[in-house]
């Protein structure tokens, strides 16, 4: 799901955005109040549009919402970061401004009384079919949010959506009947799914060691590397209880729960006095390094890892298997202390004996044993499919949501999209690790259903849509500058 999000990202920049009114409208969603940090207010600026903090603060938030939802409450301050869901976020207010720039040279225009109409229309805020003051006031309250704050959202969110609809371009009749005849075959197919269950292997030895010198060129050890270290500590760093709130107050936006809240000074409490402590200590391990370099101070230990080793951290290694030999980094945060690292010599991979590569070697063995079997299965089914006992499917269409047997919904409409983009009769998908063997019994074209039209229709909209909004954003992108006052998005 994160690889689809992520490699979609052109298309999610400006719809995360442009739905959160609809967000908001599903329910009271907390939120939180995050505070990056920037004593101008502003965080970047597009053209001559500003990204505020405050602006900033709820977009995250929302996107940390969207995504958490799709993962099932599974997302946490780690992975978040991983993902990079805050230099998405600047993506996504960025690619915004852009819009706003475009929609004040077009002249477009909203009045307080269409953001005041929108509004209204939210249905949490209403009590028996009408807006609620009350409603709308407690909101903004649990959500530490300022009237303005909220209606400028509203109000930046319903020009772009003004701009679109003055841009917005229909699928032509043509693009719709294309997209409809592909879209309105329906296949009744007998299949069969084979699986590496189907599959017994034994394992010869004699076999194995042939297979192994077959291929031991491809078992070599790993990539090793020599440090010398130098370790400098934070523990013993004195902060104050004023530079705690005054560092919780510029950064409070790293500390959020896992549903994206932020967290209060007194549950970061222990988090941002370490962060801090490792913000003020790292003047001292700049020291260390100018030091270690020069010679002045001895190594705290050599270590011989393997690259990604978790002694250190991925910036640590990022810089590592860049550098050359003998090279001193500058300080990396590891943990609650900083390392100062001394490259001293790279261990090249070498070829494994037997015996070292054995576990991989019969893995691999054993796999392809697997894959050879099914094949032979496959390739005999495909020759009198009927004799195999066969499943026998309903009529399928490119929209069908059922899953086929032995199949879950994603490997079903991975199988749907090669069925339907096959110019076979009858052949062999491979889903994964299983096979699906196929032969059409019956195919109908269903052209006439209303649902089908509205579809279709919705559908090339869509794909028009998007197409625009992807285009026009690389376009404005080199006619308006972009500008971060901030690190870290």
């Amino acid at each position: 799901m994160i690889s689809w999000m992520q490699k979609h990202n052109k298309y999610l920049i400006v719809t995360i955005w442009i739905a959160t009114i609809a967000f908001i409208g599903a329910g009271f969603v907390g939120w939180g109040t995050n505070n990056f940090g920037s004593k101008a207010g502003a965080i970047g600026k597009v053209g001559d549009i500003e990204i505020t903090n405050e602006k900033f603060n709820i977009a995250y938030n929302h996107t940390y919402q969207r995504y958490n939802q799709m993962l099932q409450g599974k997302l946490d301050e780690k992975r978040a970061k991983e993902m990079g869901i805050a230099q998405q976020t600047f993506a996504s207010l960025a690619s915004q401004a852009l819009l706003l720039n475009l929609a004040n040279e077009f002249g477009v225009v909203v009045s307080d009384d269409e953001v005041l109409k929108e509004l209204y229309k939210i249905p949490s805020f209403q009590a028996n079919g009408k807006f609620d003051e009350n409603a709308y006031k407690g909101y903004l309250k649990s959500q530490r949010l300022k009237p303005k704050t909220f209606e400028s959202v509203m109000h930046d969110e319903i020009v772009v959506q003004k701009l679109f609809a003055l841009l917005d371009s229909k699928g032509f009749d043509f693009e719709q009947e294309v997209i409809k005849s592909a879209m309105g075959v329906s296949d009744k197919i007998a299949y069969k799914v084979i699986t590496p269950q189907d599959i017994n292997v034994s394992i010869d030895d004699t076999k194995l060691k042939k297979y192994w010198e077959e291929h031991k060129s491809g078992y070599m050890s790993p990539k090793k590397y020599q440090l010398d270290i130098v370790w400098s500590g934070s523990k013993d760093t004195n902060v104050t209880e004023a530079e705690i709130t005054e560092f919780y107050t510029l950064n409070s936006f790293n500390y959020i729960d896992k549903d994206g809240v932020q967290l209060s000074i007194e549950d970061a409490k222990d988090r941002v006095i370490n962060d801090l402590k490792m913000k003020k200590s790292k003047k001292a391990a700049q020291l260390k390094h100018i030091a270690f370099k020069k010679g002045k101070i001895k190594k705290s230990e050599t270590l011989i890892l393997e690259s990604g080793d978790k002694t250190l951290s991925d910036e640590a290694w990022k810089s590592i298997i860049s550098k050359d030999i003998n090279t001193v980094l500058k300080p990396k945060a590891v943990k609650n202390r900083y390392a100062i690292i001394k490259l001293v010599k790279l261990i090249e991979p070498k070829e494994m004996n037997f015996d070292e590569a054995q576990q991989s070697v019969i893995k691999e063995y054993e796999h392809n044993l697997v894959e050879e079997g099914m094949k032979k299965i496959a390739d005999s089914s495909l020759k009198d499919l009927n004799s195999s006992n066969p499943t026998i499917s309903n009529f399928l269409s490119m929209n069908t949501k059922d899953n086929l047997d032995s199949l879950n919904r994603e490997e079903s409409s991975e199988f749907m999209q090669k069925l339907f983009t096959s110019q076979k009769e009858n052949g062999i998908i491979s889903i994964n690790r299983k096979i699906v063997v196929y032969n059409i019994l019956e195919q109908k074209m269903v052209l006439g259903d209303a649902d089908m039209k509205q579809f279709v229709e919705n559908s090339v909209n869509q794909i028009k849509k998007q197409d625009l909004q992807s285009n026009l954003i690389k376009n404005l992108n080199s006619r308006y500058k972009t500008e971060k006052f901030v690190e870290g998005i």
